[in-house]
This record gives C-alpha cells, sequence and structure tokens, in this order.
C-alpha cells in the first residue's frame, strides 16, 4: 500500500530534511517511526526538501508500506512515535504511482518578518525580525513582478546543483497580518535559497533593480538570503487541486 502522508514541523530543531549521519533531521526522525509501525515500507519521498530551521504547515510525504496499520489508522500510529515537534496531520491511501515529489504540481511557501520595533521571544524562531523602515507599497510592486515565468538564477546559491533556473510563479503577494508582514508565493517549483534571497532583496534593493535581476543576473547582484526561521511551507497541490491555505 502506498500512502500519503502530510507533515506539519517546528524546523527549529531539525537539521533540515535529509538524514544525515548523526544529525537530527526530519527524514531520520520519520523514518525511525515508520520503522516501529511498519514490518516493511520503502520508496520514503517528500515534496519539500526544507533545510535547516525551516517550518512545514503541511509538507507531503509518500511511503510504500507492507502490513501495520490501516490507512485509515495509520496517522495515529505513526504520530504515537513521533516527538512534539513533528506530526503527521493527515494519512490516506494514494494511487500506485503516486510520488510525493514528482507528481507535485506547485508548492507554496510563506515568509514571516516581524516588523515591532522590540524583538519579541516568541517570534524568535518564527519570524525574521525586521524593525527597519519598509515601503510596504514598493514590496507589492516588488511581488506583481515575480508573476510568470523568469530566470531565478539570482536567487539561488552560485555553486546550486540545478540544471535550469527558470521558474513559473503562479502567485506572489505580501500581506499585513498585525506585527508581521509575510510574502506567500506560489511556483512550479523552487530552487535552494529562492524564497530567502527574493526576500531579501525585496526588502534591500527597489522594484526596478528586482525586475533586471529576473532576466538571469548572477547571484552576486541580488541582496541577503534571508534566515531560514522565518520561512513556512504552506502547502504541495497535485493534479487539478489548488494549492491549500493554512
Amino acid at each position: 500500500m502506498r500512502l500519503r502522508l502530510t507533515l506539519e514541523y517546528d524546523g527549529a530543531g531539525f537539521r533540515g530534511w535529509a538524514a544525515q549521519p548523526g544529525l537530527r533531521t526530519v527524514e531520520s526522525t520519520l523514518r525511525e517511526a515508520l520503522e516501529h509501525v511498519f514490518p516493511a515500507w520503502s520508496e520514503l519521498a517528500v515534496a519539500g526538501r526544507t533545510d535547516t530551521g525551516v517550518h512545514a504547515l503541511a509538507n507531503v510525504a509518500s511511503v510504500e508500506v507492507d502490513g501495520g496499520p490501516p490507512a485509515e489508522r495509520a496517522r495515529e500510529a505513526i504520530n504515537a512515535e513521533l516527538p512534539d515537534d513533528l506530526c503527521v496531520s493527515k494519512a490516506a491511501e494514494a494511487d500506485p504511482v503516486f510520488h510525493a515529489r514528482h507528481s507535485a504540481r506547485a508548492r507554496s511557501y510563506r515568509y514571516r518578518v516581524y516588523r515591532r520595533a522590540a524583538r519579541s521571544p516568541f517570534e524568535t524562531r518564527r519570524a525574521w525580525w525586521y524593525p527597519y523602515p519598509l515601503d510596504e507599497e514598493r514590496l507589492t510592486e516588488s511581488a506583481d513582478l515575480l508573476l510568470g515565468e523568469h530566470d531565478f538564477r539570482a536567487f539561488t546559491p552560485t555553486e546550486s546543483q540545478h540544471k535550469t533556473f527558470v521558474r513559473v510563479v503562479e502567485s506572489a503577494v505580501w500581506h499585513r497580518r498585525g506585527d508581521a508582514l509575510e510574502l506567500e508565493v506560489t511556483a512550479n517549483s523552487f530552487l535552494r535559497h529562492m524564497v530567502r534571497t527574493l526576500v531579501g532583496t525585496m526588502l534591500e534593493r527597489p522594484p526596478e533593480r528586482l525586475a533586471t535581476l529576473l532576466e538571469g543576473r548572477p547571484r552576486s547582484e541580488a541582496g541577503t538570503t534571508a534566515p531560514p526561521w522565518g520561512l513556512y511551507l504552506v502547502s504541495v497541490a497535485y493534479g487539478g487541486e489548488a494549492p491549500g491555505r493554512h
């Protein structure tokens, strides 16, 4: 049976998704839980290989399991083996060909910028504290420029393993929510550090400069890479699904 698991986690205590010897990662923690629940399992895949410190509201994993509880009881069984900062929020049987990464049509991310003059201990691992002056109208202009197909090589590390840097952005909007400014962006896929570097650049550069960078300029011409703790993988869309909202 192939399972589709929706994962929610606080990334502050993990060294990213991918299993690494001697390090606490989301993948290694989930693997340990699967070992306790299912007699046999294989082909674990994930939609978003999040970096160290990055959070997820609804990342998606797929896994082939043999034996163990039925699909309707898998969520509770796996969660019983997981720590408090990682949870399976949904579990369901999936089509045999479903693959969490390759079947994904779009992914949605949120980046939180905390704007209060004084820092908050409750936001330390949840947002980027940025109390400096910002022009929110210009941020909106910058977000609008992201829509459509662009070359984003300026927004990923120079030593990137990516072969192509063109991505299609479906939506990009800044929201003011209390003391936070939040960028919500949906695209067919993302480059490593892409959202974080877009945020840092939008905060430091005017819209007209961003427009030039979207023409495939080198990484050295873009701005700061925003810290990972402000980034959330919000949802993953498959087939005819619309990107979810949380």
